[in-house]
C-alpha cells in the first residue's frame, strides 16, 4: 500500500513537473515550437514519461489548458471576492476578465493557437466552441454577470462577443508581443462602459 501510494504521489509530482515546465516554455515560444524533449528537460523526466501522461503534443497543450481552465473555475465557484462570490457583478467580470487574459498571457496565447483543440471535444471538429464545457462555463458566467447587472441587455450576444477577443490573430499577437496587460485594460473598459446603468427616461 505503501508502495502504491509513494508511486502515485510520483506521478502527481511528474504531471505538476511537466505542465510546469510546458508553460514555463510557452512563455518564450509560440505551441508549435515546443517539442516533447524540450518538455522532458525541462521537467527532469524521460521523454517516454510525458508521452504516457498527455500522448503527445496537443495532448499536453490541452491538458495545460485544462488544467488553468479548472483552476479558475474553481476560484469562480468558491475563492475570495472580487473573482469568488460577493462582490457586485461589475466587479466580478472585470476580475474574470483580468484573470481568463492573465492564463492566456502567461501561456502566449495558448487559447487561440490551438483554436478549436481547446474549446471543443477532441476527435470532434464538426462541434462549435460553445459545445464545449469549458467554453459553456466561462460564457455562462459572463452572460450571468451582465444580465444581473443590465438585465435590459442582451447578455448572452454579449457574453459571446467579449469572449471572442480571445480567438483572434490579432489578439494572439498582441498576446505574443507581451502586451496581455494593454489587453486586459482593453477589455476593463469594454466591461465597464457595457455595464453603466442606462439613461433614465
Amino acid at each position: 500500500m505503501a508502495e502504491g501510494r509513494h508511486e502515485r504521489a510520483d506521478a502527481a509530482r511528474n504531471r505538476r513537473a511537466i505542465l510546469r515546465a510546458t508553460e514555463e516554455l510557452l512563455a518564450r515560444h509560440r505551441p508549435e515550437q515546443i517539442s516533447i524533449e524540450q518538455v522532458a528537460a525541462a521537467a527532469g523526466v524521460g521523454k517516454g514519461t510525458v508521452f504516457h501522461r498527455f500522448g503527445n503534443r496537443m495532448g499536453l497543450m490541452l491538458a495545460l489548458m485544462q488544467e488553468r481552465a479548472l483552476a479558475l473555475h474553481e476560484a469562480v465557484q468558491g475563492g475570495p471576492p472580487p473573482l469568488g462570490p460577493g462582490a457586485p457583478p461589475r466587479e466580478r467580470l472585470i476580475a474574470f476578465l483580468d484573470a481568463v487574459v492573465e492564463v492566456a498571457g502567461r501561456n502566449k496565447g495558448l487559447l487561440v493557437a490551438l483554436g478549436h483543440a481547446v474549446t471543443a471535444p477532441p476527435k470532434s471538429e464538426e462541434t462549435p466552441r460553445e459545445d464545449h464545457p469549458v467554453y459553456r462555463f466561462w460564457h455562462g458566467h459572463v452572460s450571468a454577470l451582465i444580465s444581473e447587472e443590465r438585465p435590459d441587455l442582451d447578455a448572452e450576444l454579449l457574453a459571446h462577443v467579449l469572449l471572442a477577443t480571445l480567438h483572434s490573430d490579432p489578439i494572439l499577437r498582441l498576446l505574443e508581443q507581451g502586451e496581455a496587460q494593454r489587453l486586459a485594460a482593453s477589455l476593463r473598459t469594454l466591461a465597464t462602459a457595457l455595464l453603466v446603468p442606462p439613461p433614465h427616461r
